[in-house]
């Protein structure tokens, strides 16, 4: 089990880094922000859920769980980042872009300032919580970040039902909820939204490219 569990969590960084790197090289082709922002999370989902994997492994220290914690409120605000767009409006997406990285900046700040015992970590998982100005703090982020995810989706789901959008959009928000409920002290939610939100995103991304270059086929012909 110990080993199933273990090779489990590493493949799915593997995967995680891998969705990372597609999106970001989606970037420099496309200089979509929200790809830019995708890929981002992704990256941070990523480096979770190592972290995750070296603790598991019985790789325990306090700046890991220092850098768990910020990881955890960091990948939900990001995430949420890349869904502003679906909002249209420049303004919101500028003065939450701000807040979100100012907020980030501060957990992580305070979550490498603050010891953090190792007893949060039993058999192999990290299930403690971190002290109250943590939960505090990341719940700036976190609280936020999941209401912004949820009304880009219900905005899409107003717009269109394109299902890579949906997919994408669902995985962000299980993401989120899962960073939310390990601030809010279900740590354990976090590793099963992670499972399952890497999922969907992946669903989702890989249908991307051929989703967003079908529109630009059908126009060519009307253009001629």
């Amino acid at each position: 089990m110990f080993y199933v569990l273990s090779m489990s969590l590493a493949a799915l960084c593997g995967l995680l880094a891998v969705l990372s790197v597609r999106g970001l090289l989606h970037y420099r082709t496309t200089h979509s922000r929200a790809q830019l922002m995708w890929g981002g999370g992704l990256a941070l989902a990523a480096a979770a859920m190592g972290v995750e994997t070296v603790v598991y492994l019985g790789l325990v220290s306090v700046p890991i769980l220092q850098a768990y914690v910020f990881l955890s409120a960091a990948i939900v605000g990001i995430l949420s980042l890349g869904a502003t767009k679906i909002l249209k409006s420049p303004r919101i997406e500028r003065v939450y872009t701000a807040y979100t990285l100012a907020t980030s900046a501060v957990v992580g700040v305070a979550s490498f300032m603050t010891p953090l015992p190792t007893s949060m970590v039993t058999s192999g998982i990290i299930t403690g919580n971190p002290p109250l100005m943590l939960i505090l703090l990341s719940s700036l982020v976190t609280v936020p970040a999941t209401v912004v995810l949820l009304t880009a989706t219900a905005v899409s789901l107003r717009r269109s039902h394109r299902w890579q959008t949906l997919m994408m959009a669902a995985g962000a928000v299980i993401l989120g909820a899962g960073g939310t409920l390990y601030i809010a002290s279900f740590p354990i939610a976090l590793y099963y939204a992670e499972f399952l939100g890497i999922l969907l995103l992946f669903l989702g991304l890989v249908s991307l490219p051929q989703a967003s270059t079908a529109p630009a086929a059908s126009k060519a012909p009307s253009s001629a």
